[in-house]
């Protein structure tokens, strides 16, 4: 009953929210006789933070509309290629005029985006940043409260298949990229392609901050998923989506627990971001407040989550760890496979880790050096960025400045297949 609770919350709240804006502007617009008054600013500052408080927020669109490559500003569309029930896979089409048509052959970079409670549109900061210099594809999961009953369910192992059926579509000549939580499933869907021998296995893997062996430097993040029993997470986050949504009846992990667990990491850190961003309306420092409506934007916008992945996720990386343990059986092309990392001969591999992250800790993701003894250590890079927590390796100055470089020369290393013995 806790889902229909929250819809029941949100139904109260989204009247009073709607209120508060509009009382606000009204005691901000300087051709209201109300923002006359004195103590008006305060007043209209408040009612603000209370209607960015209770409203809903919606996933926000990635609204990337141009690029600068050069001198040239260049267009961009965004493409669905493939619809899943689970996940579409968008292009970031680059409309390149005549001076620029040899950059069609940038490299192209399959980038997995975490399906972890945010959406997709969390790595913005990072496809805007690739695109000057390759073709950008994405997975864009699906919320699971909208996908209905009838598509059926989604395991990890099923993330794993939509992962080879994407590199299969787009050929080998791609080149993948996993932010967090997909490096497993990413890793596991390369080692079996390479144990297969499939030809469209990708041509080189970045992996930046995930829990590839969750054992190294655990995190909070780690400790809440083995200090509790598997059955204890059955039973007491996994609901029902109610009945206004497509997805109806659907048993998911929804998105506002998972975001109570994001904001109770640091609770001071964003109640004080909340107070300056108050502080900043009072001021009149529309830059900075800005600055705050943009990240809570995204940040307050969460999916939910198919049980069964959410639970198999619980199960296989954080309590079994059977990528490490090499223990992880996957259905392929209807036959069951074992995952097993050292089949990766010639699909060089780059590791990238926060100094300061505090959801993959130090040395998880680095651990798949480890798990491929048969790729060469010539075609092995890692990566720690001084300074940078977890969202700072892929959003924002280190990103941009310090790390994307290093991703993109990796990337221009490996042109081709590398040669294996």
């Amino acid at each position: 009953m806790l889902y229909q609770w929250r819809e029941a919350q949100r139904a109260f709240l989204q009247p009073l929210s709607d209120w508060a804006l509009s009382a606000s502007q009204m005691y901000a617009n300087p051709y209201s006789p109300l923002a006359h008054m004195p103590g008006a600013a305060r007043v209209s500052a408040g009612l603000e933070l209370m209607h960015r408080l209770g409203k809903e927020y919606e996933k926000p669109p990635f609204g990337i509309k141009n690029i600068m490559i050069g001198r040239e500003e260049v267009p961009i569309i965004e493409r669905c290629v493939l619809n899943k029930p689970f996940c579409k896979l968008i292009r970031f089409e680059r409309l390149l005029p005549k001076s620029l048509s040899h950059r069609e052959n940038d490299p192209s970079v399959l980038m997995f985006a975490p399906l972890s409670g945010h959406h997709a549109t969390l790595l913005r900061d990072t496809v805007r940043t690739m695109l000057p210099d390759h073709n950008v594809y994405i997975t864009d999961w699906v919320d699971a409260r909208m996908v209905p009953l009838a598509e059926g369910d989604f395991h990890l192992n099923d993330y794993v298949n939509y992962c080879i059926e994407f590199f299969r579509l787009l050929g080998p000549e791609v080149h993948s990229m996993s932010v967090c939580q997909p490096t497993v499933p990413v890793m596991a869907a390369i080692s079996l392609m390479c144990s297969l021998k499939d030809k469209a296995r990708p041509l080189s893997m970045t992996m930046m901050g995930g829990p590839i062996d969750s054992r190294r430097s655990p995190t909070t993040v780690n400790q809440y998923a083995t200090d509790r029993p598997f059955a204890w997470f059955e039973n007491n986050v996994i609901f029902r989506v109610p009945g206004k949504y497509p997805g109806a009846g659907r048993r998911v992990y929804p998105g506002f627990l998972q975001h109570a667990g994001f904001i109770a990491m640091n609770p001071d850190r964003h109640a004080t971001s909340h107070w300056d961003f108050y502080q900043s309306l009072v001021r009149g420092d529309m830059e900075d407040a800005e600055q705050h409506r943009r990240f809570y934007d995204e940040y307050n916008a969460v999916l939910d989550m198919p049980a069964e992945y959410y639970l198999d996720t619980i199960h296989t990386v954080f309590q079994q760890h059977k990528l490490p343990n090499g223990s992880w059986d996957v259905d392929v092309d209807g036959e069951l496979l074992r995952v097993d990392p050292k089949a990766i001969r010639d699909v060089p591999l780059f590791t990238i880790e926060g100094e300061l992250d505090d959801i993959s800790g130090s040395g998880q993701t680095e651990a798949a050096h480890g798990l491929t003894p048969n790729l060469a250590p010539t075609h092995k890079q890692h990566h720690v960025a001084v300074g940078a927590g977890h969202y700072g390796i892929f959003s924002g100055r280190r990103w941009r400045e310090l790390i994307y470089p290093k991703v993109r020369d990796f990337i221009a290393a490996h042109p081709s297949r590398i040669k294996t013995r």
